[in-house]
């Protein structure tokens, strides 16, 4: 027993599932985990204020981003006539928020992630969406709570008509560094409680601020699935956490929960960034064509 959670805890020491950048360097299918080299470069709490401003400054001080930017035609999704239709017949102000998936981490360049080639995609001709992206890496549940109270935030959700959330993996990561010499899985189960009170708690403040808002919930994806099959736990706490969002989703009306973690299950092709573990352009494009078709297909 001492051994699973020792490997436990090495594992989810890495765990991103679309948050900071953690670089596992010597890793290969098969050792025995005895050359792994872990870098945490996530934010501290006291950061999170600085990083907004930092990638607010990044972007506007790039010239060369333009240029060096994936061709358009190798990044949209596929945006039938029909979708088109759908978003021309209504003004729709889309507003996302939360951790390091919003914001785009892992992307080729600055370009907001699946976000952003959502705003390129269904923009391309016309613009017939707004988006605002309020992503911050590193950001956990209680700290997208707080920033909830926000004036830029609360008026971009005011005006909202769809609400986008990516939230948790972070909450996780906090479970390893409060814990980090004694880790169980009984860890983990304590917080998945603590996570779901403070999600009812977002999805309320939200519907509070814009009742008329429609709010998708992404679930996680398994970044470990291509290295540690035999590592049955990983998959458990993923599967848990999943499990809670989608419940929490299913109890409102004006929720849904969009899986990921299908996206990247058994992909032919490289989903991944150079960190191995947030999506990399292509991986992107699959979770905005995810939500592209849950935007459309259920709000007809």
């Amino acid at each position: 027993m001492k051994k699973r959670n020792i490997i436990i805890l090495i594992l989810l020491s890495i765990l991103i599932i679309g948050t900071g950048v953690i670089v596992l360097y010597s890793y290969q299918p098969g050792s025995q985990f005895k050359d792994v080299t872990i870098m945490n470069s996530e934010l501290p709490d006291s950061d999170t204020e600085q990083a907004e401003e930092t990638k607010e400054e990044e972007t506007q001080e790039d010239p060369a981003s333009e240029t060096e930017q994936t061709p358009l035609s190798e990044v949209v999704v596929n945006v039938v006539e029909s979708t088109l239709d759908f978003f021309s017949m209504r003004e729709t102000q889309v507003t996302a928020i939360g951790d390091s998936l919003t914001q785009g981490v892992g992307a080729a360049t600055e370009q907001g992630g699946y976000v952003g080639i959502l705003d390129r995609a269904i923009n391309q001709e016309k613009e017939l969406v707004a988006f605002d992206n309020f992503g911050v890496r590193g950001n956990r549940s209680d700290q997208l709570l707080a920033r909830l109270e926000k004036p830029e935030v609360v008026d971009s959700i005011n005006q909202a008509d769809i609400v986008l959330i990516t939230i948790g993996a972070n909450d996780i990561m906090q479970v390893v560094k409060e814990n980090f010499t004694n880790l169980q899985m009984e860890d983990f189960n304590k917080a998945r409680v603590s996570y779901e009170d403070r999600l009812r708690q977002i999805f309320t403040k939200i519907h509070d601020i814009s009742p008329k808002a429609d709010i998708y919930l992404l679930g996680f994806y398994d970044p470990f699935s291509q290295y540690f099959r035999e590592i049955k736990e990983l998959g458990v706490i993923v599967e848990e956490w999943n499990g809670t969002s989608e419940k929490v989703t299913k109890d409102l009306d004006y929720a849904t929960f969009i899986p990921t973690i299908d996206l990247f299950a058994g992909a032919s092709e490289n989903l991944f960034a150079e960190d191995n573990f947030h999506p990399n352009d292509s991986g992107y494009k699959r979770m905005a064509q995810r939500v592209l078709d849950y935007l459309t297909n259920e709000e007809g």
